[in-house]
């Protein structure tokens, strides 16, 4: 059995006699700093992985003011937004030696506000801010901060950089798939009309169907799903052969709706979701197809962006819409696509 305790600890000093270099080569190599040789560098970088050299996080942070970690706040406390979110900074943040940790302040002013400080005393490099919907800002001030802040899906304040999905560019991937396998009857049911997301994907629906068809605004909820087409079914003239729902719930429910009425999924009606919620999504029955916002990707981004912030590079303000994917199952016919 190997002891664990009595185990050495590798130094610089290991690191600089197994490459044949001084202990200040091999700090410079280590840091990207000096000047030196590609082949010395990448050499001294290759011997101290290779005998598993880990820099000491606390010398590393005196020597460069900084603590490397990130904090991540939000007021998402189901984790349905945040939790991808925050794979794609800490995926974005490992290999940089990043660490992140998360605050969930639910929707409370002063717990906000005492996370924040608690940020702030722990000598955090930046913070990302992400939350539950992308047009309303968290219940904190995060202006004149002495850190960067980057936002992700949620609103940002003036002149800061803001992350969120192109929904868009999500809602025409769907209609145009749905026109691609010969479906014109294309119904869009979908959430509260007050949701930014909601309009901006609803106006792209009536724009590439050509405005024929009402949009059918509810809450989202596999009930509300459910409701519509029992509304659509009841109504006069041409009922749909395809529908386009705002969030995976209300696709389940209508998918749902459909089969008490022995309407067969997706041979008489097709029906896409958006969010690719795959515990909505992958147990629907037919598995849902859907819109994925690429959340993993837009904290990926968040967290590089931060990290330029924070090591002093310009990095421009304003919006980066990301784009969506569609991810293709059996609810709407055609081939499944790579999830």
């Amino acid at each position: 059995m190997v002891d664990l305790g009595s185990r050495k600890r590798i130094t610089i000093h290991d690191v600089a006699a197994a490459a044949g270099v001084s202990i200040s080569t091999a700090s410079k190599a280590l840091n990207n700093n000096g000047r030196m040789g590609d082949e010395t560098r990448e050499r001294v970088k290759r011997v101290a992985s290779d005998i598993g050299f880990r820099p000491n996080a606390l010398a590393r942070g005196l020597l460069s003011k900084r603590s490397f970690t990130i904090g991540l706040l939000t007021n998402d406390t189901y984790g349905r937004f945040t939790l991808p979110v925050m794979a794609g900074v800490s995926e974005a943040l490992v290999d940089h030696g990043v660490s992140v940790f998360l605050c969930a302040i639910e929707d409370d002013p002063a717990l906000g506000q005492n996370h924040v400080e608690a940020m702030l005393d722990k000598q955090v490099d930046g913070i990302i801010a992400t939350g539950k919907r992308i047009d309303r800002s968290l219940p904190v001030d995060l202006s004149n901060l002495p850190v960067p802040v980057v936002y992700a899906f949620t609103e940002g304040t003036r002149d800061s950089v803001t992350f969120r999905s192109d929904d868009a560019h999500g809602a025409t991937l769907a209609v145009e798939w749905l026109q691609q396998i010969g479906r014109r009857r294309i119904v869009h049911i979908t959430g509260p009309k007050d949701f930014f997301s909601v309009r901006e994907r609803a106006d792209a629906y009536c724009t590439a169907t050509g405005d024929t068809e009402p949009v059918l605004y509810g809450v989202w909820s596999e009930s509300w799903g459910h409701d519509a087409i029992d509304r659509l079914w009841k109504r006069s003239g041409d009922r749909p052969d395809a529908l386009f729902c705002g969030n995976d719930q209300i696709a389940r429910g209508a998918v749902d709706a459909l089969r008490e009425r022995g309407i067969k999924v997706p041979e008489e009606v097709a029906v896409v979701g958006f969010d690719n919620w795959e515990i909505v999504a992958a147990q629907t029955r037919p598995p849902l197809t859907t819109v994925d916002m690429e959340l993993k990707e837009l904290g990926r981004q968040a967290g590089l962006t931060v990290l330029a912030l924070a090591e002093g590079r310009p990095v421009k303000p304003g919006v980066r819409k990301l784009p969506c994917r569609l991810v293709v199952r059996q609810s709407c016919g055609g081939k499944p696509s790579e999830d």
